[in-house]
């Protein structure tokens, strides 16, 4: 990309990667951002790197994924000859020679991801994961042997070219369509990840989707831990606890192919083994504090309904299911089916926690308090009481439903905050006893 001009639009997370991987690569680029946080103007100016101009004439630009590709920045910049790429195929032209393994999903792809990396490395890889989970991917490419890559649907809106050995879809469900403008617009931009696969690539889908790909589809089942050849090496019930086996058995496939394709060796014990140490990503289905009988799991991120629907059947009953935040359209019905005989009680909080209870029409009661923390707080103790407390029995489970923005900055604030509480009640009941 040496000698080309390059326009970063947009800062932020990714847009910071890519400033300093240009920077290192020794090419100069501009930047344009509509709000650029203070920070991020002292790197660009760190860096040597000017502002740019929304209408100029660029070889490049490097979008950032939350700039819709429909931006009429994007579309002026694109009518002048400029390619819109984003910072996957930045890392993939910059470094053709390093392997990737692709995610994406509706749900479950931050907790594949981890787990592939965490496979791979312990078979002797140096695995590191990126993208759009925490870091950039342009951060770890120059370290990793293996770049395990979680994809959203908004980054592959902007992956001309790209072409993954392997490439993985947890499923497809319905989120975000506000900003793709239908279900099928969103689901198309999930399937770029196999667009450009060939024969001899592997596509890891889950059973019972097909699409259209010229890769070797490898489809997982959730209640199978097996490798390609059908064996299975490890049962569902010996997967710790937090790790959900649709991630496992996903991963599993996806770590063999990415082994095969840099002809290593498959050794199904050390695959074994690989899974009952994994450890579950913070804030994805963990569970936080236990007292007596009743274990309180915090899944503050479960905010699609595929993503709900698997938490409630995950968790044991009966359970007190705190639903809230700010209601985003998710569809409720499935919610309904999967919570017939598992929940006990409803504890609605938040901005439209009452609304989605009362769509739900479960039992519930609305909690409130003088602030964010001071909420979740009486959320907790709610669910806490409403199955029975210190003699209870079950799951206290935050699954929200609704985003977090009513009330926090993102959704790590509210599981942390969801923690806190937890842990307090549970200190509590300890001095109590």
């Amino acid at each position: 990309m040496s000698g080309q001009s390059v326009l970063i639009y947009g800062l932020g997370r990714s847009g910071r990667g890519a400033a300093r991987f240009l920077a290192q690569e020794g090419v100069r680029a501009e930047w344009v951002d509509a709000g650029p946080a203070p920070e991020d103007r002292q790197l660009m100016t760190e860096l040597g790197f000017t502002a740019g101009q929304p209408d100029g004439v660029y070889k490049v630009v490097v979008a950032a994924p939350g700039v819709p590709i429909d931006h009429p920045d994007l579309l002026k910049l694109q009518a002048k000859g400029a390619e819109i790429i984003g910072e996957v195929v930045l890392a993939a032209r910059s470094r053709p020679a390093l392997p990737m393994v692709g995610i994406t999903g509706t749900a479950g792809k931050g907790g594949t991801t981890v787990l592939i990396a965490h496979l791979l490395r312990e078979c002797g890889l140096r695995a590191l994961e990126g993208g759009n989970i925490d870091p950039p991917l342009l951060d770890v490419v120059d370290r990793a042997e293996v770049a395990v890559v979680e994809l959203s649907s908004f980054q592959l809106e902007r992956v001309p070219g790209l072409r993954l050995p392997v490439a993985v879809i947890t499923n497809l469900g319905v989120d975000h369509v506000d900003r793709h403008g239908s279900v099928e617009a969103y689901h198309a931009a999930k399937l770029n990840i196999t667009a450009r696969q060939q024969p001899g690539d592997v596509l890891v889908a889950p059973a019972g989707l097909n699409t259209a790909t010229r890769a070797t589809v490898r489809h997982f089942d959730p209640e199978q831990l097996a490798l390609k050849n059908g064996r299975a090496i490890l049962a569902v019930s010996e997967l710790p606890d937090g790790i959900h086996p649709a991630n496992a058995a996903a991963a599993l496939l996806a770590a063999e192919a990415l082994l095969e394709h840099l002809g290593r060796g498959v050794e199904p014990g050390t695959l074994a083994h690989a899974l009952k140490t994994a450890q579950p990503v913070a804030g994805r289905f963990e569970t936080v504090a236990q007292i007596g009988g009743v274990r309180f799991i915090e899944d503050s991120i479960a905010t699609r309904t595929i993503a709900v629907q698997a938490a409630l059947e995950r968790a044991t009953p009966p359970i007190a299911w705190l639903v809230g935040g700010r209601d985003k359209g998710a569809e409720l019905e499935p919610l309904i089916q999967a919570a017939q005989g598992r929940v006990e009680q409803v504890i609605a909080f938040g901005e439209d926690g009452e609304k989605l209870a009362r769509g739900l029409g479960l039992p519930f009661q609305t909690v409130r308090g003088n602030s964010p923390d001071d909420l979740l707080s009486n959320a907790v103790q709610a669910a806490y009481a409403a199955l029975g407390g210190a003699a209870g029995q079950g799951t206290v489970l935050l699954a929200p439903i609704g985003t977090s923005f009513d009330l926090f900055k993102d959704y790590k604030a509210r599981g942390a905050s969801f923690k806190a509480a937890a842990l307090a009640l549970a200190k509590s009941a300890v001095t109590d006893a």
